[in-house]
């Protein structure tokens, strides 16, 4: 399949067009193939619809979210041209009459194996080897349907304070939750750390959920929120909901041993992702948030 760096699809629609005819119209701008396959609903996504067209897999959403495919197909770019662990490459973006879309390569999913996850490993750790001078990124992004802001910061504690932890639980608060004990979490977060680590570039969502395996056995990760920051952040999230198999983690740890009281700092991260879940579902998520902060300051 040949894909193509996206480009934004800006040019007026024509009113009998139909959604699907523009994203058709869209493709072959891009490509220069025309599109004659009928769409194959895929499910699994819990925010955007999506389809198969041929060989591409369509995303689509309301049309104000426009925004949140444009930030998606610019953490694609970036991850791809490290040249360590396949993504999707994105093919174009943009709207029509009634919705907002991204267009992706299309990529077939076979059955995860020990083999894959190991190697999923080995090219993670030297994708966490892709650095920057500041931790956050070009642009705020999300976190599921969440915004995640990115505004560049010399200090990972600073960044970790007000644009993850701290942002997240203004949001829980705008939601009508407290959480005891958070300011105290928040004004000693520089006692998890021994020394301030390098500022790597993450895939931002790494759960079971956004990775895969390819019918010849390569792997496959998708749906990022990326930005520059704490290389455990990513391994951590690893660890949520279902987690990975140990071949991913001893081969990560083969490539780029993690350094002292990274087990305690899983949930430091993790406790991000419960927030978000907190803000957009309540109930359970809070508790656990809750349950987390305690067991959080157990450790100080």
């Amino acid at each position: 399949m040949v894909a193509r760096e996206c480009l934004l699809i800006s040019r007026p629609n024509s009113p009998e067009m139909s959604d699907l005819d523009v994203i058709r119209r869209a493709i072959a701008e891009e490509t220069g193939q025309e599109t004659t396959e009928s769409p194959q609903a895929i499910g699994g996504g819990c925010i955007n619809e999506t389809f198969r067209l041929g060989n591409y897999f369509v995303k689509s959403n309301a049309p104000d979210r426009l925004d949140m495919f444009e930030v998606e197909r610019l953490g694609l770019d970036a991850l791809h041209t490290t040249g360590t662990v396949r993504v999707p490459q994105p093919i174009c973006s943009g709207t029509s009459p009634g919705q907002a879309f991204l267009v992706l390569e299309f990529l077939p999913l076979g059955e995860s194996r020990p083999s894959s996850q190991a190697r999923l490993g080995r090219q993670l750790a030297e994708l966490h080897r892709t650095t920057s001078e500041y931790f956050g990124w070009e642009r705020d992004n999300f976190i599921g349907a969440t915004r995640q802001p990115n505004t560049p910061t010399d200090s990972w504690v600073d960044f970790l304070r007000e644009q993850r932890l701290g942002h997240m639980l203004r949001l829980a608060g705008d939601c009508g939750f407290s959480f005891h004990g958070a300011d105290t979490l928040l004004d000693h977060l520089d006692r998890f750390f021994e020394e301030p680590p390098p500022p790597s570039l993450l895939h931002g969502d790494l759960w079971s959920g956004n990775a895969g395996t390819l019918e010849e056995g390569d792997p496959v990760i998708f749906d990022p929120a990326v930005y520059f920051g704490d290389r455990e952040a990513d391994l951590a999230m690893t660890r949520l909901f279902g987690g990975f198999g140990p071949s991913f983690y001893q081969a990560y740890q083969d490539i780029w041993p993690l350094p002292p009281g990274h087990e305690v700092r899983v949930e430091l991260y993790n406790l991000y992702h419960v927030l978000n879940h907190a803000v957009l579902f309540g109930g359970s998520y809070a508790r656990q948030t809750q349950a987390m902060i305690e067991s959080l300051l157990g450790h100080l």
